[in-house]
């Protein structure tokens, strides 16, 4: 089996789980073959981003008049199969509300990654999230391509999933994984069952090796957060409540590593609130750098509004620091009180509540929830383990079928 990772923006800061699965596919002596529509539009941070850019192949970056002969190639020589994925383009199109013209593009993009995944002979293909990605690799497949998996994660995802025509995308992989049992029975809910024999659970991991056996937490009364500055992160609400803890405990410091559109609105609010001496903002940082600055804090904070699961809580984890972020979505099926605590999302009054245990429980309770979390990554989100089980369902389903 010849197995290519086909993606909308690739490699991107926010994805590093894909490029690590895609790492340990090719551990264990598998050769992946990496494709995506276009570049991520900002500078990457980590160097191995930085290398794996140079492996992809990038739809957009072709000529448009290969691009225009892959589509006319397809239709003189495949008028059915071409007819088939035009249809079905058509019907996505119907039901995607504002993106409909986009379709359009899709079914250009498929013809050629159809072309190019052929001339590699690449047999599966698998991209992560059922959005632009999954509606080309389905109209490739279509037009005579690969066959496809796809890996489901959320929120958004979750949200728009008759907008995305997900039941249909579905119906056409080969498998499909969801990242979490929340995951799971959302779309098997949608999809009223209909397709559940080909679902399972696949989590998403990190390679341990790169995280050694944990310290214990140190007398620090650091914080930090990581990710994009964007609502669903809701580091605004987070300054708030910070703000509400640190007249009780002034040796207290928030590190925020990310940056995003909500910037300057964070910055207004840090001043207002007279944060400076308290809050930083950091930017983006290297994944060596994020597990430093995990390592020196007392705990990493996520009060998210939206997520699926997210792998920087694994982290954390791994490298023995307990977590508070919020109750939503998957984040309950590795969180709980053994190892972190669950904000009410949203909730201001919650949050600070939080921080202020947080902040006052003993170094030595820390440093048995942040063991307690590093023994649930091993046990779950092992990325060899992990890989290893996705490639033994793609194999599963593959001779299934044939």
């Amino acid at each position: 089996m010849k197995l290519g990772y086909f993606l909308n923006a690739y490699p991107m800061t926010s994805t590093t789980f894909i490029r690590r699965e895609i790492e340990a596919h090719e551990r264990s002596g598998i050769t992946i073959d990496r494709f995506a529509i276009r570049r991520w539009d900002q500078p990457l941070v980590d160097p191995r981003d930085s290398d794996d850019a140079k492996k992809t192949f990038y739809l957009l970056e072709q000529a448009p008049l290969h691009i225009l002969r892959s589509v006319l190639s397809q239709s003189i020589r495949h008028p059915l199969r071409t007819s088939r994925a035009l249809a079905a383009a058509v019907a996505m199109a119907a039901r995607a509300r504002g993106k409909r013209l986009k379709h359009i593009a899709y079914f250009i993009e498929a013809a050629a990654l159809k072309q190019e995944a052929t001339r590699r002979r690449i047999d599966h293909l698998h991209t992560h999230f059922s959005t632009n990605s999954a509606t080309v690799a389905l109209l490739s497949h279509l037009m005579g391509g690969p066959s496809y998996s796809l890996t489901i994660h959320g929120p958004d995802e979750l949200w728009e999933m008759r907008e995305n025509s997900l039941a249909l995308k579905v119906r056409h992989a080969t498998f499909v994984a969801a990242i979490s049992n929340y995951c799971l029975s959302v779309v098997n809910e949608f999809t009223r069952r209909q397709y559940e024999g080909k679902i399972r659970i696949v989590r998403c991991g990190l390679d341990l090796r790169d995280f050694p056996r944990p310290s214990d937490v140190p007398d620090s009364h650091t914080l930090v957060c990581v990710g994009r500055l964007c609502k669903a992160k809701a580091q605004v609400l987070l300054v708030e409540a910070f703000a509400g803890v640190v007249g009780k405990f002034p040796r207290a410091r928030l590190v925020l590593i990310g940056d995003g559109e909500l910037r300057s609105a964070i910055e207004e609010r840090i001043a207002r609130l007279d944060l400076g001496e308290n809050v930083v903002l950091a930017g983006w940082k290297k994944n060596p750098e994020v597990a430093e600055a995990l390592t020196n804090a007392r705990a990493l904070v996520l009060p998210s509004l939206a997520e699926g699961l997210p792998i920087v809580i694994m982290e954390s984890f791994a490298l023995g620091r307990p977590v508070l972020t919020t109750r939503i979505n998957g984040i309950p099926e590795l969180v709980d009180a053994t190892c972190g605590w669950l904000a009410e999302p949203g909730d201001p009054s919650s949050l600070q509540d939080c921080l202020e245990q947080l902040l006052s429980a003993e170094p030595q309770a820390l440093s048995e929830m942040g063991r307690a979390g590093r023994v649930r990554v091993e046990q779950w989100h092992d990325q060899d383990r992990n890989a290893a089980e996705l490639r033994g369902h793609i194999r599963s389903f593959l001779r299934d079928r044939a």
